[in-house]
């Protein structure tokens, strides 16, 4: 039996709204930060934008990859209890790497349909900063004369052993198997960095970020936990990576392979940052008189082979629009993660698709890339965006390391 993935298919689930915490550069104002804590500011945070009492939460479905401190196992518990769901409300951590955030979606959306629970609160959070040098090889010891495995943890999660090549390699193939030029590459990041500064100036993206600041979150009867910010910083309220970069000074950037056409400045930014949104069904929003920001219609995921993992989007969104009987020329905005240029610029190609439509407030090489945060911040940047520009239908999605593609298909309630 040949088998194309696997489809979700909604009929009334809800994002309510959605926040996040400012995206900030590896080794920046945030690295210090436990991801717990990261993700419970931005829970919090949700639940007060969306006005849902966390008392009416029945499910909270968490994703994180990298371990940023040794409590990483009761991340999801901890964020639920200390954003204030009730005790008696299970949680989970779910992992599919760069697609993570949207499988959170997917997940809830399941609790949802399914009558396990009326809402949901999704959270994704990444230290990209906090990534360990860690070992795997010496709880027996260290063996005279051997080597010491202490390796960087996030540098080596880049490589898939499977098919023996890291990210950046997989993007290069993409690059070679549809002719896509260094130029065409750098140019495409210069236009992201450019609707990042100005999605910045405009205030757009500051509408869906929470400041951090330090902080004290109680919970009674439990240990308090926090946010407490180095030095003289009282709050931190933007993003950090986006500039202007014009493809001249991008172009003087010696690529990651000799011959290559990935380098540091067109692929995407190394940033920590959480993001949370709150998910009920319609009837829920329906009852509590809530406006909802978008309608989930439908999720798909899929396999592709690991070495051009990349293109995982585009199958992903063919798959999506098959099933839903809609055509591409009917979603008026597209968020596809920017893992590499290159990538991106391979999955457009493969779709036909209009490049206007894509990433209109930039995308992951400006702004950056905090793996399980990154698909709930695209989801919620869309559908704000499409209720700013009007548009029906928005699509989300993400390539996975390893060999998958996942897509969101969202739908603006506000026409």
């Amino acid at each position: 039996m040949a088998h194309k993935g696997f489809f979700n298919a909604f009929a009334d689930v809800v994002i309510l709204d959605g926040v996040r915490t400012p995206m900030v550069d590896y080794c920046g104002a945030l690295g210090h930060i436990s991801p717990t804590d990261l993700g419970i500011k931005a829970a919090r945070a949700a639940l007060q934008r969306s006005g849902v009492p966390g008392e009416h939460i029945g499910s909270v479905v968490t994703g994180n990859m990298a371990p940023g401190d040794f409590d990483q196992f009761f991340l999801p518990r901890h964020i639920g209890l200390y954003a204030g769901v009730p005790v008696e409300v299970p949680a989970v951590m779910a992992q599919r790497i760069c697609g993570t955030g949207f499988e959170l979606f997917r997940q809830a959306g399941e609790h949802i349909q399914g009558g396990a629970c009326d809402v949901a609160l999704v959270v994704g959070t990444e230290s990209m900063t906090r990534n360990p040098i860690a070992a795997f090889d010496h709880r027996t010891g260290f063996k005279l004369g051997a080597p010491v495995g202490f390796k960087d943890y996030m540098w080596e999660a880049l490589k898939d052993p499977a098919a023996g090549i890291n990210m950046i390699q997989t993007a290069e193939n993409l690059a070679k198997k549809y002719g896509i030029t260094r130029e065409e590459v750098d140019t495409f990041a210069s236009a992201s960095f450019a609707k990042a500064v100005a999605a910045q100036q405009s205030g757009f993206l500051a509408g869906e970020i929470v400041p951090v600041i330090t902080e004290t979150f109680e919970l009674d009867g439990y240990k308090a936990r926090g946010i407490r910010l180095q030095g003289k910083l009282t709050e931190v309220a933007t993003d950090t990576h986006p500039r202007l970069s014009p493809p001249e000074v991008l172009a003087k950037l010696k690529p990651v392979y000799e011959g290559g056409v990935q380098t540091g400045g067109n692929s995407s930014a190394l940033v920590d940052a959480a993001a949370a949104c709150v998910v009920a069904s319609g009837a829920y929003a329906k009852a509590q008189g809530q406006r909802p920001l978008a309608r989930v219609v439908a999720a798909a995921v899929v396999g592709v082979p690991p070495e051009i993992m990349g293109i995982g989007p585009a199958p992903a969104i063919r798959l999506l629009l098959e099933r839903t009987g809609l055509k591409l020329d009917q979603i008026g905005r597209f968020e596809i993660n920017e893992a590499q240029g290159a990538q991106t610029l391979a999955v457009g190609r493969e779709l036909g698709l209009d490049l206007a439509r894509l990433n209109v407030n930039g995308g992951a090489i400006a702004l950056g890339h905090p793996l399980a945060a990154t698909g709930v911040r695209l989801t919620l940047t869309l559908a704000r965006e499409l209720q700013r520009s009007g548009q029906r239908y928005g699509v989300s999605s993400a390539c996975v390391g390893g060999g998958q593609g996942i897509a969101l298909l969202i739908e603006n309630t506000s026409i």
